[in-house]
């Protein structure tokens, strides 16, 4: 065969998932800094994904309050066809619900599917409360997954009233929580946050579907979330305390 004529690989997917509270709580500057951001970030994203000659990113998204509603009903999304439409807060904080969900997603027959292979994906969390049904049970199942315990993931606490050691059994570490009290910083911890997790999960590791080197990914964004930490302390953004 000519060179010419060599055939190109297609890169395999990484899926960037956000869970989203959009309980009562939320409703304000902390839902709409959530909104604000996601939507600002996506370039940066596509940016990246059209850069990588490994891996195609794609969007996924949960909103969790009274249940779990998928905006992203049919899978996850290309960036150059993903449009962010602001959430709305209401009802309650049911994160079980949301652990099921993803657990059910979370499968080479649901979102995880496709035929060129994925990367382990990144999971983004972000709630300001404390969980309102048997969270317990829903994180419980979705730790069982393989697709989970290969993520790399990383929690925002919003407020003084979000439940720190509950998002840390999420992530499975308290290094990969962050908390924030205002909108100028939750905006810039969002950005900062998927830009690195994309960033880090779509590196190319040893074949296979759950990589070798997922701790490894796991352990460089805790170290960039460790800089963003440093980072905030210091900066203006982090002084004033609007929650």
């Amino acid at each position: 065969m000519a060179l010419t004529d060599a055939v190109e690989i297609p890169r395999r997917t990484m899926v960037l998932f956000f869970v989203v509270d959009t309980s009562g709580s939320m409703t304000g500057s902390k839902l709409g800094a959530v909104n604000t951001a996601i939507e600002e970030v996506i370039p940066a994203i596509k940016e990246i994904s059209d850069e990588n000659a490994d891996a195609q990113i794609k969007i996924a998204a949960l909103e969790f309050s009274s249940g779990a509603h998928w905006i992203t009903q049919n899978g996850p999304m290309e960036l150059d066809q993903f449009h962010w439409n602001d959430l709305q807060a209401a009802g309650v904080t049911d994160l079980g619900e949301a652990c099921k969900a993803l657990n059910e997603k979370l499968s080479t027959k649901a979102f995880m599917k496709e035929a060129t292979g994925s990367f382990a994906p990144a999971i983004f969390l972000l709630s300001d409360g404390e969980p309102t049904d048997n969270w317990q049970s829903g994180l419980g199942i979705l730790k069982q997954n393989n697709w989970f315990k290969t993520a790399v993931k990383v929690a925002v606490a919003i407020g003084d009233d979000a439940n720190k050691d509950v998002l840390a059994e999420f992530t499975g570490t308290k290094e990969a929580v962050l908390e924030v009290h205002n909108a100028a910083a939750l905006k810039k911890m969002i950005k900062f946050v998927s830009v690195r997790a994309s960033q880090v999960a779509s590196k190319s590791s040893n074949a296979g579907a759950a990589d070798s080197g997922d701790e490894q990914k796991q352990a460089e964004l805790n170290a960039n979330l460790k800089e963003l930490k440093e980072d905030l302390a210091a900066s203006p953004d982090n002084d004033q305390e609007d929650w």
